[in-house]
Formats: structure tokens, sequence, C-alpha cells
């Protein structure tokens, strides 16, 4: 990469049904070359997911409406053009047994709430 050129926009799919930690989310990504679709509930991300738009990473709430952050992950991982995208959960059930279990079914990172954006940015950036 040459010092003048951009880095290129990735897209960052994040599900949390809590809109202000959402936000906190989105605003610091943003800050870096990252485009993010915010979205409240388990089903609204398996709409994304099921569609053809580029998603590069996705940041997954455990427990959310309609459709939990594990259920989504499984169902991502059965999806042919999803199977390799990153997911990274974020969860305020911090047990060693959900981050085990997330694992397991492919989650590349998993974050226990409160977290640092700083670092969720810094490991966002790791993936690329």
């Amino acid at each position: 990469m040459t010092p003048d050129s951009q880095p290129r926009m990735r897209n960052v799919l994040v599900a949390d049904d809590e809109p202000h930690i959402g936000r906190i989310i989105q605003l610091k990504l943003e800050q870096g070359p990252y485009h993010v679709t915010l979205v409240p509930d388990g089903r609204a991300a398996l709409e994304h997911l099921r569609s053809q738009e580029p998603i590069d990473v996705v940041l997954l709430d455990i427990m959310m409406p309609y459709a939990s952050g594990l259920e989504v992950l499984q169902e991502l991982r059965g999806l042919p053009h999803r199977r390799d995208t990153p997911v990274i959960i974020l969860t305020a059930k911090g047990q060693e047994s959900d981050r085990a279990q997330a694992l397991e079914m492919g989650a590349t990172d998993f974050f226990t709430k409160p977290f640092s954006p700083k670092k969720l940015l810094a490991r966002v950036d790791e993936l690329f």
C-alpha cells in the first residue's frame, strides 16, 4: 500500500438489542475504514446475512429478541457465501461455557460486556 492510498472500506454488521451499545460500537468502528450496519435483533441480522450484500465481519450479541446470537452464528456458518465470515460475539454472558460454545460453533472471538471499544476496534483491525 502506498502512503497516500486509502484502505478499502469494510462492511461490518452489528447485531445488538441495546441501542446505546450498538451506537458506541458503530461510532468507534466508523473512525476506521468501516461502514457499519446496525440491527436490533437476530431476525434482522439473519435477513442481512441471507442477502448477497457484502459483509466482511459480523459482531453479534448473544441475548437478542427473535434469534439469539448463537442461533444467528449457527445459520451463518451454514450459508455457503458466509461460511468463512469472521464473527465476534459480544455478550454480558461471560461464563466460560458460553465462550467455549461460541468458539466451538465457529466464532472468531468473544468479548464480554462491558468491553473496551478501543480493544474491539483493534481486534477487528487484526482480522484484515
